[in-house]
């Protein structure tokens, strides 16, 4: 296979790339941390000028890579592979005390497998060797057929060895209702590759925290709760998680117990389509109610595309500014084919 140089301006650092392998991939495993997100051409976080030699742009949405831009010299670098020696111009800004982990490739057996709410299950993976990792970060399984699909780490850095992912259910999903719903089985073996993704935990930032989940969206803010636990619970955090129903919720008993017995934490679970004994409604409109003002928080956000614009649009409304945001979203097929708004402010952190 051929290998061509990836120049990174303007650190001016060079990396081996082979022309199946993306520019993302080679600068990501070369410790080169460059923006992305959901590493398969949809969001645009990843997006890049050329400013000299060719690639193959691959499978980048169009709502996400627009033609002009294209024509202008951008790439998607997440999907874009090259086809001579390249030179892009890659933004480079990490925040302090975030670290920084090459991506590598884990081999790993299933240690367990169990439906934690409907249409979800929990997976929990014993890796070969320790992944290193920032709380909220995700990693890409590899899927029978030749597939790969990204699922956040619910766990914490503190036990490497042990991966603990969410997984919901999708109709026909080459991932889930093929494999981890239909054959998967405890004791059967999985690669993997990660870690990636921006969005994880800032612990230099010593703001009261605001955790702001959808469905398995709660997989990586329960990785950053279970990680500020670990260490003393030294931020002050308040979770809410929004599902339709309450056969969508879980993890209620150690979010519950983990605020009975911690006055840093509250725990605030909400259903947008059932009432019940608790709050009822959408994670947007219960913020709005709780915080007028949300000013001198952090906010983490982790969802739908939907989900993530309307909690957005409720922080900025209760003046907490874009530098204080950091997202996540969640993107499946449709998004994809739909566009998804997915090209979004740059100022919102990702």
């Amino acid at each position: 296979m051929t290998t061509h140089t990836i120049r990174v301006e303007p650190l001016g650092v060079d990396v081996p790339c082979r022309e199946d392998q993306t520019v993302l991939d080679a600068c990501l495993r070369e410790g080169i941390w460059l923006p992305h997100a959901c590493t398969h051409g949809t969001c645009g976080t990843c997006k890049a000028q050329i400013l000299d030699g060719e690639v193959d742009l691959g499978d980048a949405s169009p709502y996400a890579l627009l033609e002009s831009e294209r024509d202008e010299g951008a790439a998607l670098i997440c999907v874009a592979q090259p086809r001579s020696d390249v030179v892009v111009e890659g933004e480079v800004d990490m925040d302090e005390g975030v670290g920084v982990h090459p991506v590598r490739d884990f081999r790993g057996r299933v240690d367990t497998l169990e439906e934690v709410a409907r249409d979800v299950r929990r997976l929990v993976l014993v890796l070969d060797e320790p992944l290193s990792f920032n709380p909220g970060q995700y990693v890409l399984l590899n899927v029978p057929g030749g597939h790969q699909r990204p699922y956040s780490i619910a766990s914490t850095p503190t036990d490497g060895n042990r991966i603990e992912l969410h997984l919901k259910r999708s109709e026909n999903g080459v991932a889930t209702e093929r494999w981890v719903f239909s054959t998967l089985s405890a004791g059967d073996e999985v690669t993997l590759s990660g870690p990636y993704g921006r969005f994880s935990f800032r612990p230099m930032r010593t703001q009261p925290i605001l955790l702001l989940g959808s469905g398995t969206g709660l997989a990586p803010l329960k990785s950053m709760v279970k990680h500020i636990a670990e260490n003393g619970g030294e931020h002050q955090v308040t979770l809410y998680h929004g599902v339709s129903t309450k056969a969508d919720l879980y993890d209620c008993e150690f979010f519950e117990g983990l605020a009975a017995s911690n006055d840093w934490f509250t725990y605030r679970p909400a259903l947008s389509q059932e009432e019940w004994e608790g709050r009822s409604g959408r994670v947007p409109a219960l913020l709005a109610e709780d915080y007028p003002r949300a000013g001198g928080h952090v906010a983490y956000i982790c969802g739908s595309p939907a989900m993530v614009q309307d909690t957005m649009k409720a922080l900025m409304k209760a003046r907490l500014f874009p530098r204080d945001i950091y997202r996540e979203d969640f993107f499946d097929s449709a998004d994809r084919a739909a566009g998804a708004n997915v090209v979004r402010s740059p100022l919102i952190r990702r």
